[in-house]
């Protein structure tokens, strides 16, 4: 039974209560508590369809059946048994400790105890303190009047003013520029302060404040008339403001073509991706933050010099075709750096900024100097959690010039493009026709094939390091960098990039004093995950039967045990912790962690493995880039875990259906949101998980079929599309690791059968893969040859 009840006190930010009592008989058979599971699913589905901001109350007896199954994101409050020792009565609800649970003698002759819920939920203006915030404020023409600005500039008179003796002070010419711009800004925008509350409706406008002020202020004066007149206005003005709300978001929706209002009309109705937190704006706190920030400066005690470069290096220059392009692709939806400088005005007058910048970016490069402004960056901390205990417990957000972002991914294809191709195989990151799909079938491939050969196991080290991009040493990476063969003139620049670059933590309008670092990349930067690979391109294993899987900074050792040998697996996680300490990189042994995955008959104890003399935690279950592995290599936890956030998507995708979106809307939505989740690395574990997980996985799909009201394509469709997608990739990739399980026989029209003894290998990506293609009608012909430079 469901009860729909709009109490006369309600929270604001739920809409009614769904009151739904349940009763499950006892039963033996999986079956029948499966089938009652599914019924009472389909029923509160679509309850939440109708009322997506209800609050959900589950209660009754459900005799050992799990409603989390089906619903994954709800809670349960009830913790003691409710019947003899055994808890047969649930009570589920939407919000985490809304309730207090406490037990009360049976009612007549029940052999139920009595549950009494002690209502433990506070409002979300009482938990969330109102949030003041500065914003700009564009008025029409604006970026007209300032293309027409910068248009009649003189630019060359900043350059002038900055040159002495035929030498160009590039700080001055740069800050000179930036700080013009920032100035003609200011003289067409207007700044203004808003106060945003948690449980603010999106329709409420300055207008109903000033009614709603108007209505108070006549009560209080106790003029009657005067209260009938504001009461009546306030009514007119709040229907207005619900339907300029509603024209606006319609409006948003009228060209589907347009994703970047049709997106912001989605976030507007569901709220999704709220505001995060944010810590307080105390001076002291913030000072500490800074220093805590930069705590990986005490390690660098080397000294940053640049090698004179030879008379024949030949300096990287730009174009100013290529700056008008990086100009032109801005996102200006992105937060400014330290300058100021918003996106949008580099991408509207992305034309009458070109020269000046190019002329820049170019003087940058040829004295191997980057100005200070374009280094400076910006930390915003935001709390990991809502109550932060000590400093780690904030995330550093960096925020640098968008300028600079622009010439340093300039910089970086032209480091790309300069790069042998003998670079690492199995670093995945930042590589064409790479993903973490590709380091995950990679791993678990060489696993599960080394898992066929008798009296063997397999053992998974997963490496987490300490703030790593943090910890580089500029000087360390330069000397790889010419290795590599980056001439030396880049290689100063990089140096000088990564060196004297001022940092400051700000929260609202206060800013922390100013720290410069020589050590680390910021994550804000473009140029810093490519810096790193580079830095970690050598660190290879040096035994046959020990693997590297490298993405980004997640690296995971792969360890082929036979007959009980450790030996080779040791002493390589060994000298992985003697290479991180001499290229100082910190291990956090806390964090790693370790998977031995062993299907021998025999039990054998395993000997705990130590690194630096701290024991390496082993578990049964770890999140590997995005991908839940367990040690007996099953996919129940990793479906379980995409089912849980697939359903929470369920409610955003119900509130758009509530505000009466159009299915083409919905359906969009549906693709960025619910089936990105549920087809994340599909092609990894699809094929190998059981037909229970791809019911629960399906079930969402029906149920957002449901709501939408269009048919959707199933995940097996979709499975078997991106595989053959996948595998004709790597087919045609002769630099891809897994390349040369793809091998033509002799006829040329179909691939080399792989052998498999178990159902785990068979069912593999790698398997699957190459059955695919020889399922294909036409198999597509290969390069004859291997591409001859490496992208990253």
């Amino acid at each position: 039974m469901i009860i729909k009840c709009r109490p006369f006190y309600l929270p604001r930010e739920y809409t009614a209560i769904l009151l739904v009592s349940v009763y499950i008989p006892p039963n033996n058979n999986n079956s029948n508590r499966n089938d009652a599971l599914n019924e009472l699913y389909q029923h509160i589905s679509e309850q939440q369809t109708a009322h997506p901001d209800a609050f959900l109350i589950i209660a009754g007896d459900f005799n050992h059946a799990d409603l989390k199954s089906v619903f994954p994101k709800i809670h349960q409050h009830i913790n003691f048994p409710t019947r003899g020792k055994n808890i047969l009565d649930f009570v589920y609800t939407t919000q985490r400790g809304a309730y207090k649970a406490l037990p009360l003698p049976h009612l007549g002759a029940s052999d139920h105890i009595t549950v009494m819920l002690m209502p433990a939920y506070r409002p979300l203006v009482k938990v969330a303190k109102p949030v003041q915030k500065q914003i700009q404020v564009w008025p029409e023409g604006s970026s007209e009047a300032l293309q027409d600005c910068f248009d009649t500039t003189d630019w060359n008179m900043f350059k002038q003013a900055a040159t002495y003796n035929n030498s160009t002070d590039l700080q001055e010419y740069s800050e000179t520029v930036t700080a013009y711009i920032t100035k003609c800004i200011e003289d067409v925008t207007v700044t203004k302060t808003i106060t945003v509350r948690a449980n603010q409706k999106p329709w409420m406008t300055g207008e109903v404040y000033r009614l709603l002020e108007t209505r108070n202020a006549a009560f209080r004066a106790g003029d009657e008339g005067g209260l009938r007149t504001a009461r009546a206005n306030l009514s007119r003005g709040i229907r207005e403001a619900k339907r300029q709300y509603s024209r606006r978001i319609a409006h948003q929706f009228s060209d589907s073509r347009d994703t970047r209002s049709l997106w912001q009309g989605i976030q507007t109705i569901t709220d999704y991706k709220p505001p995060q937190r944010t810590c307080d704006s105390n001076i002291s706190l913030l000072n500490e933050l800074n220093t805590f920030f930069a705590r990986f400066e005490a390690q660098n005690s080397s000294t940053a010099q640049k090698t004179p470069p030879p008379p024949s290096d030949q300096v990287m220059m730009l174009t100013p075709d290529s700056v008008r392009r990086s100009f032109s692709r801005i996102n200006a939806r992105k937060a400014p750096g330290p300058d100021n400088i918003p996106g949008r005005v580099l991408r509207d007058c992305a034309a009458e900024l070109t020269d000046v910048f190019t002329d820049i970016f170019n003087i940058s490069l040829s004295q191997a100097v980057v100005p200070t402004c374009f280094k400076a960056t910006t930390i915003i901390p935001v709390p990991k959690k809502p109550s932060p205990s000590c400093f780690n417990d904030y995330r550093p957000v960096a925020l640098t010039p968008i300028l600079m972002k622009c010439f340093e991914r300039l910089v970086m294809h032209h480091i790309k493009s300069a790069l042998p191709p003998s670079l690492d195989p199995f670093q995945f990151a930042y590589r064409s026709n790479r993903s973490t799909d590709d380091a995950i079938s990679t791993t678990l491939h060489s696993a599960l094939t080394h898992l066929e050969k008798k009296d063997s196991y397999v053992r998974m080290l997963f490496i987490d390091f300490s703030s790593a991009f943090n910890t580089i040493i500029p000087q360390q990476l330069i000397h790889k960098l010419v290795e590599l063969g980056l001439n030396t003139s880049l290689c100063n620049w990089l140096l000088d990039f990564l060196t004297g670059r001022p940092q400051a933590v700000r929260v609202g309008s206060n800013t922390s004093s100013t720290i410069t670092l020589n050590t680390g990349a910021p994550q804000g930067c473009v140029l810093s995950p490519l810096l790193f690979t580079l830095l970690t391109h050598d660190c290879t294993p040096s035994h046959n039967s020990n693997l590297f899987i490298k993405f980004a900074d997640d690296t995971t050792v792969v360890g082929l045990i036979s007959n009980r040998d450790e030996t080779n697996y040791r002493s390589e996680v060994s000298r992985l912790a003697g290479w991180c300490s001499d290229n100082n990189l910190s291990l956090n042994v806390e964090k790693t962690k370790e998977i031995v995955v062993d299907f021998r008959r025999a039990h054998t104890q395993h000997v705990p493995l130590t690194i630096n003399g701290a024991t390496v935690e082993r578990v049964s279950s770890t999140k590997f880039l995005g991908v839940h592995i367990t040690e007996d290599l099953s996919w129940t936890d990793n479906t379980a875990a995409l089912a849980k956030k697939s359903q929470q998507r369920l409610y955003f995708l119900r509130k758009l259906r509530r505000a009466r979106a159009p299915p083409p809307i919905m359906y969009t939505f549906y693709r960025g949101t619910i089936e990105s989740i549920l087809t994340s690395c599909i092609t990894v574990w699809y094929g190998a998980c059981n037909a229970s997980c791809r019911k629960t996985l399906q079930r969402i799909v029906r149920a957002a079929e449901k709501i939408i009201g269009v048919s959707l394509p199933s995940l097996q469709d979709i499975y078997g599309t991106r595989l053959t997608r996948k595998a004709l990739c790597i087919a045609g990739d002769p630099t891809h690791p897994s390349h040369s399980f793809f091998s033509l026989l002799p006829s040329g029209r179909r691939l080399r059968s792989l052998q498999a003894r178990t159902s785990r290998l068979k069912d593999s990506f790698i398997h699957q893969a190459v059955r695919k293609l020889n399922s294909l009608p036409n198999l597509p012909p290969r390069p004859s040859s291997a591409p001859g430079t490496t992208e990253l």
